[in-house]
């Protein structure tokens, strides 16, 4: 593995440019992904927050949904914020008509679990393999885990619910670690796809 891998960033709606400055602040080469075709070549794909629902119709306007599973069931490295944990999850408790996951991690997700909008936060979470103290996570209508699967390891919580797991080379978090300017998550994440983990 390259010591700079290319990364993409689905670019379909939510805080790409975020992700993009992040990753390039590890030293990825990062790239935005809108087809099937711009798959191809990449070491790893984050997948960002934004609108869970909105993102599962683009991809299907896109052709993207089932290139996007079968990379992840190929074992594309994927990393998945708030929105993007939501489309990694093989379950939503509370799906809205039509929406589709990609899947990838054995979990039950509940969308919006931590309230509206205007009940967004941020705090610090102690993250599982994240050397130098709590990560500060941004809470915008986020997502928690319900449960998990076996083969699911846990890597934090938060007010007693799960908010980072990770299942074989797929990483998410409830939170936007993109928004604050710590890319200790994002590290964690490429730390893997280097190692081709």
């Amino acid at each position: 593995m390259t010591s700079s891998p290319t990364i993409g960033v689905l670019a379909l709606q939510g805080d790409v440019r975020e992700h993009l400055a992040a990753l390039a602040a590890t030293d990825a080469a990062a790239t935005a992904v809108r087809r099937p075709e711009e798959l191809a070549g990449l070491d790893g794909l984050v997948i960002p927050g934004g609108e869970s629902t909105t993102i599962s119709k683009l991809a299907a306007l896109f052709g993207l949904t089932e290139p996007l599973r079968d990379a992840i069931r190929g074992g594309l490295p994927v990393y998945g914020t708030c929105a993007g944990l939501i489309m990694l999850a093989d379950k939503i408790l509370d799906p809205r008509s039509g929406q589709e996951t990609f899947g990838g991690i054995d979990m039950i997700v509940r969308r919006n679990a931590f309230g509206r909008q205007n009940e967004s936060f941020e705090a610090f979470v102690d993250v599982r393999g994240v050397p130098g103290g709590p990560v500060e996570g941004v809470f915008i209508r986020a997502p928690w885990v319900e449960s998990v699967g076996a083969d699911t390891e846990v890597l934090a919580e938060y007010g007693g619910h799960i908010v980072a797991v990770r299942q074989g080379n797929v990483l998410a978090t409830s939170f936007h670690p993109e928004l604050t300017g710590d890319h200790r998550v994002h590290e964690l994440f490429v730390s893997a796809v280097r190692a081709g983990s």
